[in-house]
């Protein structure tokens, strides 16, 4: 129910399970790419040398930006007895995943051009949006030290770098820095690579050995490798193409891991002994529905190896003796389709949550002779949405969300009901349990934020019910919380549902903007039961310095408001995530914040599928959008079964293959299939080569499709990633500097900015 890694996991998906990720946002904020390039350079590299000799020249390039114009290649299938009719088939390379079509290469790599040269004219605001939100980032900046057995550990900067260094010290040692030992060093691990991302990372229970995995070119197949503490020296074991962070097991002598197969998905749980060869490893689970996805962790007191399998919406654990990993595995309760369950074992009891018995999850307790016989310790509530579970020695922690705010309930194992609930100051806020590595503890570490009060980390003593501030996030450039307002609105939707909003904005954005009804950014997501938190922003400010109100849409098809708020924007629903976000914008109209073509919007990944939907819909209502990394070739891919997610996405977006119905939902809101002959506003769209969640050709193809079909003359850039994957690119101040261009060019189209 909760990882025990005792460094903290780095990448939300690359350790993890993947179905609630397959298009997990990186980010709040939009991102897009930087490092310009000469347009002169990419059009030597991509023009003719006698254009009048070249009967179909490719794509235009000459001085003056001149967009690309993508050939139009028929392809043709039928399903269902109806043809789909895709001109851009081509970009998707057939070697995929090589990508080394030169067609394919030379219209990204014009695309790029395009972009550099459109956004040139704004490097000076780019520059100046960068600066501010580097002035905003203590560039030392380290975490809060936490305890873990006999060690320290934390993580810093420093000045200037882009990645972080890690660091531990013993426990209870005078002059805690003085005693600090280096244990890894990304900046070291990124030298000369274009992208980098740690993984996970985790030491050995015995403080030992350091486990870690990195990505180094944005695939998402990450390498595990193992250093010796002691002398500091790396292990010669290595082990490429993982898809999870690596488990201690077996005494420290062991790691469990789960490897991605050639189309990216983990369909096995594999042990490796240190010191032995990778092929030489044991295969512990190998699962068999290709649409299900496994992951393994320990339980809270780590004498137990939890594996998990599952997809969307059917869970299936097994357990086995941690010290003893090949030995007999329990079988929790055998999947069911539609029950999810999540266990932790202690002290002989399994604790489960689950929703079998209510859409919101109950959490019940079995004897580990019966784990499937389940008995309700906490039942399921209309109210509560119960989410998390995490056993201590002496106490156990439940959270949740009620009316959509985050809960903490500190609660006692003879006395469950009686949950006493962890109290912050103020009304809408962002809340959990941070790293909590210890089982005997007498203090939470928690984490804390809101949209005007910056990151902050908390101890709570669990005996007085104390909350200690251990540190908020530093601005350097100064921030004043007095200046800035923030609200959550209920719109009602089309069918009467109230759809709540958070904003942020200056308490002075009147008078900055001349009077009201000023710009305003609205954020959505909406998919896979993930809520949108209504947290803290320092890139944020540069907008809402200039006038700008900031909106987080909470639509259908997240979880803000419970299970049923997820079940209601998904499969043959899907189209109220679209919905809600359009009346969203409408209420926030109606209601003084914003006038219609003052709104940008912006969504990445599954929130780019609603960025296509509402600009298919309601074009009028932008003043530009972005979408990153944007799912937008809907049909296609749910259609391909051979893609990396696809048969474990079918649950959550419907399998147009054998369902009729499911391919005339897709057909209907497809994004790319429904792109038309109207004034589309002015787009930016994001896509990263390397992307295994969303392949490069759904952006590329989509705006192939806007350029050949729109009837206006509004801006429509796309930018490829050509080192990177789904998160865009590495580094702290490269990945700030997209963020800079991106505001850039929202700026100005609102007319905010030359």
């Amino acid at each position: 129910m909760r990882s025990r890694g005792l460094i903290p996991l780095l990448a939300a998906c690359g350790a993890a399970m993947l179905g609630a990720c397959a298009h997990i946002p990186q980010s709040q904020e939009v991102r897009v790419s930087d490092t310009p390039d000469a347009l002169a350079e990419a059009a030597a590299a991509n023009a003719s040398p006698n254009p009048a000799a070249d009967p179909q020249p490719r794509w235009a390039a000459a001085a003056r930006p001149t967009p690309p114009v993508a050939e139009r290649r028929p392809h043709r299938v039928t399903v269902h007895g109806e043809t789909l009719d895709d001109p851009y088939h081509w970009l998707r390379d057939q070697s995929y995943p090589t990508i080394d079509d030169a067609d394919v290469l030379a219209y990204l790599e014009a695309e790029n051009a395009y972009f550099e040269a459109v956004m040139a004219p704004r490097e000076t605001l780019v520059e100046t949006l960068f600066a501010e939100m580097r002035g905003r980032i203590k560039e030392d900046d380290s975490t809060v030290p936490q305890k873990d057995g006999d060690w320290v550990y934390w993580s810093a900067f420093d000045t200037g770098a882009q990645y972080r260094k890690h660091y531990r010290r013993p426990a209870g040692a005078a002059g805690a820095e003085a005693r600090a030992t280096l244990i890894l060093d990304e900046n070291q691990l990124a030298e000369g690579k274009e992208y980098f991302r740690l993984g996970a990372a985790t030491v050995s229970r015995n403080g030992r050995y350091l486990a870690y995995s990195y990505d180094d070119d944005g695939s998402e197949r990450f390498t595990i490798r193992i250093k010796d503490l002691e002398t500091g020296e790396l292990l010669p074991d290595a082990i490429p193409g993982t898809l999870t962070g690596p488990v201690w097991v077996a005494n420290d002598t062991a790691l469990v891991y789960g490897l991605a197969t050639p189309e990216w998905r983990v369909d096995n749980a594999r042990l490796h002994r240190l010191g032995t060869p990778v092929d030489a490893d044991i295969e512990l689970y190998k699962e068999a529905d290709e649409g299900f996805r496994v992951d393994s962790d320990l339980s809270a007191q780590e004498d137990w190896l939890i594996i998990s399998t599952g997809d969307n919406e059917t869970s299936e654990v097994r357990l086995v003796r941690a010290d003893d990993p090949t030995g007999p595995q329990v079988l929790v309760r055998p999947r069911q389709k539609g029950v999810e369950y999540s266990v932790d074992v202690r002290e002989g009891t399994v604790f489960v949550l689950t929703n079998d018995e209510h859409v919101n999850f109950r959490l019940a307790t079995a004897p580990l002779a019966q784990p499937g016989a389940w008995q309700t310790l906490i039942p399921g509530s209309d109210s509560f949405y119960l989410t998390e579970v995490s056993l201590f020695r002496d106490f156990f922690v439940t959270e949740g969300r009620r009316q959509g705010l985050d809960q903490i309930e500190v609660r006692s194992y003879s006395d469950p009901a009686a949950a006493t609930p962890i109290a912050f100051p103020e009304a809408s806020f962002v809340a959990g349990l941070s790293s909590n590595p210890e089982y005997a503890t007498d203090r939470l570490r928690l984490s804390y934020q809101s949209m005007v009060t910056p990151g902050s980390v908390f101890d709570y003593h669990v005996a007085d019910g104390r909350l200690e501030l251990l540190k908020r996030q530093e601005i350097p450039s100064g921030y004043d919380p007095a200046l800035y307002a923030t609200e959550r609105v209920d719109i009602t939707a089309r069918d009467g549902t109230r759809v709540p909003v958070s904003i942020v904005y200056r308490r002075d954005r009147d008078a900055l903007n001349g009077g009201p009804g000023g710009p305003l950014h609205l954020y959505a997501y909406g998919s896979y039961g993930i809520a949108v938190p209504p947290g803290f922003s320092t890139s944020r400010l540069s907008l809402l310095d200039r006038g700008m109100a900031f909106a987080i849409a909470h639509v259908r098809g997240g979880d803000d408001l419970g299970r049923n708020w997820y079940l209601a924007g998904k499969l043959a629903q899907r189209t109220n995530t679209f919905t809600d976000f359009v009346d969203a914008a409408r209420g926030l109209i109606a209601a003084g914040y914003t006038t219609p073509g003052r709104i940008s919007a912006s969504g990445g990944s599954a929130g780019g599928t609603v960025m296509g939907a509402v600009i298919n819909s309601d074009p009028d209502l932008w003043g530009a959008v972005v979408a990153h990394v944007p799912f937008v070739d809907v049909l296609n891919t749910m259609l391909d079964g051979t893609l990396p997610l696809t048969p474990g996405e079918w649950p959550e977006w419907g399998d147009p293959i054998t369902d009729r119905a499911a391919f005339e939902t897709l057909r209907a809101y497809s994004p790319y299939d429904n792109v038309r002959a109207q004034d589309y506003p002015p787009l930016l769209i994001t896509a990263g080569l390397n992307d295994p969640r969303v392949t490069y050709w759904e952006p590329a193809k989509w705006a192939a499709r806007l350029r050949a079909t729109k009837t206006d003359d509004n801006i429509l850039l796309l930018k490829t990633n050509m080192g990177a994957g789904h998160g865009g690119k590495s580094g702290r101040f490269t990945a700030l500097r997209e963020t800079a261009e991106e505001y850039a060019f929202i700026l100005w189209q609102l007319g905010l900015a030359p």
